[in-house]
């Protein structure tokens, strides 16, 4: 049975000649066939359309749909929903469920869990409940009434767009909704199957075998696989972006597809996909912001104006009979919806605003909700009427789901600042942050490192709201003259850091330098650009003669006036799994810590990896005062281990683990990072290290 890309096709069954009378517009005017022209005229939509409805403090979504509305079949009819606009809307739809599962991190999920399941349960039973009691009056059969009570509880995820636009999609309610939307319209496509086999006379034992343990399998399958496989690809092709937008499509469109397979519906599988593959791509990286912007630019405004394009706005006068049932259909559906709402919001003690925003979100119905009509009305189990008033309700839904999210959002987003800027540890985070990503400096060199040096810069800054240096020194030779190889290869190391600087939205401001030597170079440009900020790659270990002598990584450390990040990846920054915070020092001070906490809960939040903190306890046992305190989040554990501080953490660490240390004591005749982080590296060859220094005194880089 397919119920998302093969049966929205309503043409190819002629169905919406059967139900309405064209409008008096759409015989006047031809519909467009150049495609050039078709193009032409929904892109000026997509420009034209939400700057307009933004002016009137109206969200750009209604727009997409009313412009959807006007230039289809059932306004002036200048285009058809012919099979090119079905496919970009469907491609849209997948996109705007893909969307969606990017922002919910599987550890969001796991501490929302009771709330999703709680949720889901509750939009799903009511509308079930209070679909089927409100047709049966009606004449409708049980089955009947069953299978439209179970098109009230299925919901499309309309207004996200809104919520991603007001940046509380990590909302604990939003997270919430979205998990919840998973489990309802799994169950309400179950219901469909069975209501649709049950009427045929096929629901039988090999059903529920098939069904239930293809389901499981292809649930471990995604959330497992793709991660792992993603990885692997990562790590062989991360140095091609293209490479990497391409996997992260195909992933979408193969577990999509995988998903009709098994008789689900594709965007569970899209939804799936998201969650799986979100790890992969931090928060504030140029993927990230490639995939959201041809999402939300491109593909899901070609879903919403085609949602549009299937809605009649006359059907509601066609005859009495007509109304009563589009009615009934839109107050079961908005009042069970909101009942849903309300009573998850009671059971965790939500405010208004919270209940709004999940109503809103979960109230809105499209292209699925007609799939599932279409597929009734194909087996004559509903008729005309029926399939009307399901397009009555999604033009209602459609329209009142963005304004009543964008109304009670901007509510919870004043509440979050607001609780944000209560708390003492928020804003002393903030204040750290904005002291250290002000301005970061990138030293590039090398091609086949540059990528991770950069992305990890591009987190701070674009955290910050900061400004990114990226470096490259040449040295200059006893004459003071530099050669065009040289030239051109610097050239091309910034130009390639500024791409990926402008790819991700963050300020930048290459420097090209010729200077003495590296160190130098990198000092004197840290103090004359002001940086705030030095971020350094290293590989892992320092000679005898670097320890002795010092060594480039050894001079920026001791003479830095900015605080300085020593990083060595082992795996690209995406693959990064866990982030762990290792204190071997508890002579360290307050302030230092602070701040040090406050990197690795950045890099924590935008890699989507949880964060530990580990504490080695000397002997005497020596401990920090307050550390749980100066950790603030009560969901981060700390972890106290005593004894051999390199094999100790070594035992813990994994290979897709960030180490972050902060800097040993520095002795004569050995590393400037100190013993310990080398040692570490060596130990662990497959785990990325980040080592931060603080300076405690300036330092002269001419002296």
């Amino acid at each position: 049975m397919n119920i998302e890309l093969q049966l929205l096709n309503l043409r190819e069954i002629n169905l919406t000649q059967q139900l309405v009378f064209a409008p008096v517009f759409a015989q006047i005017f031809q519909p467009i066939t150049d495609p050039v022209a078709i193009f032409l005229i929904i892109l000026a939509i997509m420009l034209v359309t939400p700057l307009l409805f933004e002016r009137f403090k109206l969200p750009g979504i209604i727009g997409l749909i009313l412009a959807g509305i006007i230039v289809g079949p059932y306004g002036l009819g200048l285009l058809e929903r012919d099979k090119t606009i079905e496919l970009l809307g469907t491609v849209g739809l997948l996109f705007l469920m893909f969307l969606g599962g990017l922002e919910t991190s599987l550890d969001d999920l796991k501490r929302n869990a009771n709330k999703a399941l709680t949720f889901g349960l509750a939009t799903f039973v009511i509308p079930m409940v209070l679909g089927t009691a409100a047709m049966l009056p009606l004449g409708y059969s049980f089955l009947a009434s069953v299978l439209v009570a179970s098109c009230f509880a299925s919901h499309t995820l309309l207004a996200l767009p809104v919520l991603s636009k007001l940046g509380i999609m990590r909302n604990q309610v939003v997270t919430a909704t979205l998990g919840g939307t998973l489990i309802t319209n799994v169950l309400a496509l179950l219901v469909l199957a069975i209501v649709v086999k049950a009427n045929q006379g096929n629901l039988t034992l090999g059903f529920w075998l098939f069904l239930i343990p293809s389901l499981a399998i292809y649930t471990f399958a995604t959330l497992w696989g793709v991660p792992n496989l993603g990885r692997w690809f990562f790590r062989r092709f991360g140095h091609d972006e293209g490479a990497e937008f391409l996997f992260v499509l195909a992933a979408l469109f193969i577990v999509s597809y995988l998903a009709k397979l098994i008789e689900i519906e594709p965007i569970v599988g899209a939804f799936l996909a998201g969650v799986a593959i979100t790890q992969l791509i931090p928060q504030m990286s140029p993927l990230m912001n490639r995939i959201q912007f041809i999402g939300n630019t491109l593909f899901v405004p070609f879903f919403l104006i085609s949602v549009g394009m299937l809605v009649n706005p006359l059907i509601l006068v066609k005859d009495a009979r007509g109304i009563l049932v589009a009615v009934v259909m839109i107050g079961a559906e908005f009042a069970s919806k909101f009942l849903a709402a309300w009573g998850t919001a009671k059971v965790f003690k939500w405010k208004m605003p919270s209940t709004m925003v999940m109503f809103g979100l979960s109230v809105a119905q499209a292209a699925s909700t007609l799939a599932a009509i279409t597929v009734a009305f194909n087996i004559k189990l509903v008729d005309e009427l029926t399939v009307n008033g399901i397009i009555a309700m999604i033009l209602v839904s459609c329209i009142a789901s963005p304004w009543i999210v964008e109304r009670w959002g901007g509510k919870i987003q004043q509440e979050t600042a607001h609780a944000a800027n209560s708390k003492t540890e928020d804003l002393e985070h903030s204040a750290t942050l904005s002291n250290l990503a002000n301005r970061v400096l990138v030293p590039v060199a090398n091609p086949s490192t540059e990528d991770n040096l950069l992305n990890l810069a591009i987190i701070l800054t674009k955290e910050g709201n900061g400004t990114l240096l990226p470096l490259h020194v040449i040295i200059s030779d006893k004459h003071g003259s530099v050669g065009v190889t040289a030239k051109t290869q610097q050239k091309r190391l910034l130009d390639t850091a500024e791409t990926l600087a402008h790819a991700a939205v963050t300020r930048v401001e290459p420097i090209g330098r010729i200077d003495d030597s590296i160190d130098l170079g990198i000092l004197r440009a840290a103090q004359e650009r002001d940086a705030s900020l030095v971020i350094c790659g290293w590989k892992g270990y320092s000679t005898y003669r670097e320890n002795f002598f010092g060594g480039v990584i050894d001079n920026i450390v001791r003479r830095s006036t900015a605080p300085v990040l020593i990083t060595r990846f082992a795996q690209p920054i995406e693959n990064t799994q866990r982030v762990l915070l290792a204190i071997t020092d508890y002579r360290v001070s307050a302030a230092t810590l602070r701040q040090t906490l406050s990197l690795a809960k950045i890099l924590s939040e935008a890699l989507k990896a949880p964060l530990q903190v580990l504490q080695v306890l000397s002997e005497p046992v020596q401990y920090i005062p307050n550390l749980e305190s100066m950790v603030g989040d009560t969901e981060i554990p700390i972890q106290k281990i005593r004894g051999n501080s390199v094999r100790k953490i070594s035992e813990l660490l994994k290979a897709n683990d960030l180490l972050v240390l902060l800097e040993s004591t520095h002795r004569f005749g050995q590393p400037a990072l100190g013993r310990e982080p080398e040692a570490i590296a060596r130990a662990n060859p497959e785990t990325s290290i980040t080592i931060v220094h603080f300076p405690e005194r300036s330092g002269t880089p001419e002296s």
